[in-house]
Order: structure tokens, then sequence, then C-alpha cells
């Protein structure tokens, strides 16, 4: 479905599907300091939430194998390195860093610096593919980056230094997810974007119960029930629903708009994190995320098909 018809049922059900996934995978943020509190790290957290959506890509990756098989186009050993590579970079050590990340800073913060991914996708063109940046992309980066600074510092005051190594983890996340959204264009267009996010979040899984198993003994899985339910819904409704509505949305408003929607995550970060979380909110965040949501709305309207991203750390 074209960009071009606002009026059509298919284009408001693409901007209700980019709505709600981008709440929900906001969400994660929530069920993730909810599951601190109950005493487990980030590397049993991820490993639990890989295990429980395990089975939805691994039936996912089966089919379109099977598709791919009747079609007569296999994979070459060269795209299977990627893969491994990007669900390596993309998911696992993009996860994990986030996750980490979380346990010293608040939700809303960690969503804002995760959205900044669409500027640090044109910086690393910049600085490694020789990509040019429009002026007046550096503008909408420029005041993106001060709503950051803000919010970043106004959690600097509320939580101490812990907020600095913590915003420095989910950073480093936004890094490697813009890293695998770079390395991964040519590979889309070939295999798929079913099909290569389902291979790569097996991937992802692979590495993160080698991690927790590396690190923890097999019994540190025996979780009280509340943690095996809040997990389900981390790996369900915040990491498996979220990457098929996204696609959804796609299929019917484009890249664009569909990353245009996702402005709503970071906004409903700062108040389910006041209402589920009791994280306060003071006049300088929400200042500072109106800044951030302002400058990735002027860089998505800059050639919004070339910094459009779709999110599934």
């Amino acid at each position: 479905m074209s960009e071009s018809a606002p009026h059509s049922a298919a284009y408001r059900h693409g901007l209700w599907l980019g709505a709600v996934a981008a709440i929900l995978f906001s969400a994660k943020a929530i069920l993730a300091k909810l599951l601190y509190r109950h005493g487990i790290d980030a590397v049993t957290l991820i490993a639990l939430r890989m295990l429980f959506a395990l089975p939805v890509f691994a039936a996912v990756a089966l089919f379109e194998t099977w598709r791919a098989h009747q079609r007569g186009t296999r994979l070459s050993w060269a795209e299977c390195a990627q893969i491994v590579l990007l669900g390596l970079l993309g998911y696992y050590l993009s996860s994990f860093l986030d996750f980490w990340g979380l346990q010293y800073v608040s939700a809303s913060l960690e969503r804002l610096i995760l959205f900044l991914n669409p500027s640090l996708v044109l910086l690393i063109g910049l600085l490694f593919l020789g990509r040019k940046v429009m002026p007046q992309q550096w503008l909408a980066m420029l005041v993106s980056y001060a709503g950051i600074v803000l919010v970043f510092c106004e959690g600097l005051r509320l939580g101490g230094s812990e907020v600095a190594f913590g915003s420095a983890l989910v950073f480093a996340a936004a890094i490697s997810y813009a890293l695998y959204l770079l390395m991964s264009g040519a590979l889309v267009k070939r295999v798929g974007s079913l099909r290569l996010v389902a291979y790569a979040m097996c991937v992802s899984t692979v590495a993160c119960l080698l991690q927790f198993a590396l690190i923890h003994p097999l019994e540190t899985l025996r979780q009280p029930d509340i943690v095996y339910s809040l997990s389900a819904l981390n790996a369900l409704f915040c990491t498996v629903l979220p990457v098929y509505l996204t696609m959804f949305a796609i299929a019917r408003i484009g890249p664009a708009l569909t990353a245009q929607t996702a402005m709503i995550g970071p906004a409903s970060l700062v108040f389910l994190g006041w209402w589920l979380l009791d994280e306060p909110i003071t006049w300088l965040q929400l200042l500072g995320t109106a800044v951030v949501l302002l400058g990735m709305a002027l860089l998505l309207r800059v050639r919004a098909p070339a910094v459009a991203t779709i999110e599934t750390a």
C-alpha cells in the first residue's frame, strides 16, 4: 500500500499497528525493571526471554526454509556467515547491553537513547562508508542529542553516577543495532525480512544460552512463577508480537511512516514508568523528551526512507 493514500483503511490500520508495536517494544523496559526486582541479572533475564521466544522464531525459520527450498533459493555459506554475524551483533549483543544498562537507568531514559538509532545509522554511514549527511539532518540530530543531554543531566541529578554507566551501556546497544541495520540492507533484499529476522533470532538465542551456561549453573533457571510469567510476557508481547506488527505496518504504510509511529514509544515510557515503576517525572525530563521527539520528527521528514528503521532488539 502506498504512503500516498492517507484516507484508506489500510493506511489507518497501518498507523495503529505501528503505534501498538512501538508501545509493546517500549514496554520491555518496564518488564525488565519488574524482573530485576526479583533478583535476577541481565544474563538470566535475556536467556529466559529468548527461551520463551525461540519456539515462535524457530517455527517461522522452519517454514521460511521450506518455502525457500520450494522456490529453489538456498543460502550460500557466505550468506549463512553474514546471518550469524548479524544475529550476534543485532540481537544478542545489542539486547544484552540494553538489558544490562536498564539495571542502572530509568525505562524512559533507556528508550530515548535507543530512539537515537536513526541518527547513529547516519553518523556511522558518514564516518565509515563515506555517505553524505544533509544540513537538515545535522540540525535534526543536534536537536535530538540536545534533548538527550537534558534528560541525562536530570538522570544524573536523580540517580547519581550509575546513570552514566547505564547510559553508556544503552548507547553501546544502540550503536550495535545501528551496525546491524547498515550491514543487513543488502542481505534483507536477497533473503527477505521475515526469514532473516527468524534466523538471526535463533542465532541470538544460542548465543544467549551459551553465555548463560558459562556464567551461571543450570539451577539458576529455576525461578519463581512470577519470573516465568513476566519473562513469557517479555518474549511474546514485547518481542515476537511487535516484530510482526511492525512488518504488517510496513506492508500497509511503508517504512518511513512506520518509523514515525515509533515516536509514541519514548513518550509512552515516561508515563508507564511513572505509573508502574514509580519513576519520577520532572519538567526537565518532559522537556528533554519533547526535544528528542522533535529532533527525530525532523530527521524522519528528510529523506525518511533512508533513516527509517525496524526495531527488533
